[in-house]
């Protein structure tokens, strides 16, 4: 089964087009968009937006982590 439907390709495709030509434009400050993943994030909100086939966003909204954490570092305390 397909994890995007029609509209988010035709969302994500004409986001792309506007990058390219440099027409895309950031939602609040309406700056120019120049990132590719933005242009795609842009498409994919606009989609979801409209009730397309589109997966639901990261809760955390970075990349995933993967467990177990750094190394722990041993506390030396020093008597004198």
């Amino acid at each position: 089964m397909a994890k995007y439907g029609k509209k988010a390709q035709s969302k994500v495709k004409r986001a792309m087009h506007e990058r390219k030509h440099g027409t895309l434009k950031s939602g609040r400050s309406g700056r120019k968009v120049t990132s590719r993943k933005q242009a795609i994030a842009i498409g994919l909100s606009e989609a979801r937006r409209e009730g397309g086939k589109v997966p639901r966003k990261r809760k955390s909204g970075g990349r995933k982590r993967k467990g177990g954490g750094g190394r722990k570092r041993k506390r030396s305390s020093r008597r004198s």
